[in-house]
């Protein structure tokens, strides 16, 4: 029987915030992710979407190869997120790209633990990803396996929107099931992510940020919005 863990019995990881490239000018995409690099963030987030499983359509393995050099050269972690169906189709060309973490969702294929095994077997870390409707209790079986847990705070598909509040109480509840079952993996949330709700989700147990517009966006410079961010997270 797993033992019950209250959130934050296991030393906590420090936060890292990661900077989804969604967001970028693409015709700047180097040097705005080298930018957002210097200014503290710590892992490239590349979301890759293929117009079934959400309905927009964004990049592929050319852009996980063109950021592989910079994370190379910084030291940055680069964390793909496919939103893909059939996501098994791709995983070795991603692998072979450079990704340094292959992130699926448990909603997108029938065999989650035959595809977290075949990541590893590409000699990648696993991460496991669930849309705001789908209950944590989804992953229970999977976790033990997982390198990483990503919680959608949007629903997926489109950058730029609100945060859903209810995925506070789904962060609470993947970290004591993490606990529980003894993994170390990071706890992610993507969507809706900003200075205003850094602390909150970071409360919650989420120890990766991946923040696009509130990077990449606004009237402020790229090193100001991740000033922003190391503030409100306590690491200025």
């Amino acid at each position: 029987m797993a033992e019950n863990v209250e959130p934050g019995s296991r030393p906590r990881q420090a936060v890292k915030l990661a900077a989804s490239v969604l967001a970028a000018d693409f015709a700047l995409l180097e040097a705005q992710a080298r930018e957002a690099l210097a200014a503290g963030a710590a892992w490239l987030h590349v979301d890759v979407m293929d117009g079934h499983f959400v309905p927009n359509i964004s990049m592929g393995p050319i852009a996980v190869r063109a950021l592989r050099p910079l994370a190379n050269e910084t030291g940055a972690f680069l964390d793909v997120h496919l939103m893909i169906e059939e996501p098994d189709r791709y995983l070795e060309a991603f692998a072979e790209a450079g990704a340094d973490i292959l992130t699926v969702h448990v909603e997108a294929g029938r065999h989650l633990h035959r595809t977290v095994q075949a990541i590893k077997e590409l000699g990648v870390r696993a991460g496991v990803a669930l849309n705001p409707a789908t209950p944590a209790a989804a992953l229970a079986e999977i976790l033990p396996d997982a390198d990483l847990v990503l919680v959608m705070s949007v629903n997926p598909g489109f950058g730029g929107q609100s945060f859903i509040p209810a995925s506070v109480h789904k962060l609470q509840q993947l970290r004591r099931m993490l606990d529980a079952a003894g993994s170390s993996a990071w706890l992610e949330v993507d969507g809706g992510i900003k200075p205003e709700n850094a602390a909150l989700v970071a409360a919650a147990w989420a120890n990766v940020l991946v923040a696009g517009s509130a990077i990449f966006g606004g009237p402020h410079s790229i090193v100001e919005n991740v000033a922003a961010f190391k503030s409100a997270l306590g690491l200025a």
